[in-house]
């Protein structure tokens, strides 16, 4: 179900080619991330002046900020190439992993996504590589087998994650720089649009990109969606042309609300709201009204409402706040058992 939500900030197979065009090659292309893209600019202009690859680096964050666009970025910046591409669930026995870097340059970019998702015996075979270049590689098995050590070239190593608090300290600590994405601005997310727009040639009319950008949930991967979206729409029922009236008669059959929510986020906040008058309450028993998946509502429902301020985490549970009940136009009773104030984790 949540594979297929129009508001995730998952990668989706059908949109991945139009995805590709719409990114940008360069750090001067690049839009918000400002912070991490300044200290990334020095360590590239840093590295060149050596003539040294960069140090390895781990980006994480939530899905759809741009971690993949970012590591492809850096290693056009650093050689002129995209990087060797992998994820962390494909490289399930260490000749797997091998295969990559032996076939490395000097100077050559890999990026492995997900990289949280590493088996433990992929991850232990991955330190030597990442601190002196170098593997103890078993030929063979049994009596017979023997261990060989292969010299490598050096490389960068791009991880991307986006549950950095799974990762072993022992992995994390081999990373030289360590960069957290952040949600984009309504701001950002219209100039991504304007350029998205003009390389799909579409005619906007104002107020167009504003009321995209509203919904879509400060995430780029979302905002460029919902933007093929409402060209269907517009294609379909309005000449082709894109206006503010356009955009939300688009959304709203998507039933995606002005800011973002989706079918799934508003039955989670009316489970937690009808069902245990507002919370607090445990994310398993949320999940068992819901009939979802613990992981599904943590790791896809959950962060956005946590940033926007409808949702807290407090010692005893999830709690709604005053502004999710307003937007659902649900009654607020202030006087209940946990008070948002209390200790919230936002993530």
């Amino acid at each position: 179900m949540t594979r297929d939500r129009l508001i995730s900030g998952a990668e989706a197979t059908g949109d991945e080619p139009v995805d590709v065009a719409l990114r940008p090659e360069r750090l001067d292309e690049m839009v918000g991330q400002l912070h991490v893209i300044e200290k990334l600019r020095i360590a590239i202009d840093a590295a060149k002046k050596r003539g040294e690859p960069l140090e390895h680096i781990l980006l994480d964050g939530p899905p759809g900020l741009g971690k993949t666009t970012l590591a492809n970025v850096i290693a056009r910046e650093m050689t002129g190439n995209k990087p060797r591409i992998t994820s962390g669930p494909s490289l399930a026995k260490q000749a797997d992993l091998m295969a990559l870097l032996t076939n490395l340059e000097a100077g050559d970019v890999l990026f492995i996504d997900e990289i949280h998702r590493l088996p433990t015996i992929v991850e232990e075979f991955l330190y030597p590589a990442m601190e002196d270049f170098r593997v103890d590689f078993t030929i063979e098995g049994g009596m017979s087998g023997r261990v060989v050590n292969f010299a490598l070239r050096r490389f960068t190593l791009i991880g991307a994650t986006t549950r950095a608090g799974l990762l072993s300290g022992a992995l994390r600590d081999r990373f030289g720089h360590r960069y957290h994405l952040d949600f984009y601005s309504a701001e950002e997310l219209g100039t991504i649009l304007v350029r998205s727009a003009g390389k799909l040639d579409m005619e906007m009319q104002e107020g167009a990109i504003e009321a995209i950008a509203s919904r879509s949930r400060g995430t780029p991967r979302v905002a460029n969606r919902l933007l093929r979206r409402v060209r269907d729409y517009a294609q379909v029922r309005a000449n082709g042309v894109l206006t503010k009236n356009v955009v939300c008669e688009a959304l709203d059959i998507q039933q995606v609300d002005t800011l973002g929510l989706d079918e799934l986020d508003r039955a989670y906040l009316k489970a937690l709201i009808k069902v245990y008058e507002g919370g607090p309450a445990g994310i398993e028993a949320i999940a068992a009204t819901m009939g979802q998946e613990r992981d599904t509502l943590e790791d896809v429902v959950e962060p956005y409402l946590l940033q926007i301020g409808f949702v807290v985490r407090t010692r005893q549970g999830r709690q709604t706040t005053r502004h999710a009940h307003e937007h659902l136009g649900l009654p607020y009773v202030a006087d209940r058992q946990d008070s948002p104030s209390e200790a919230p984790t936002l993530f």
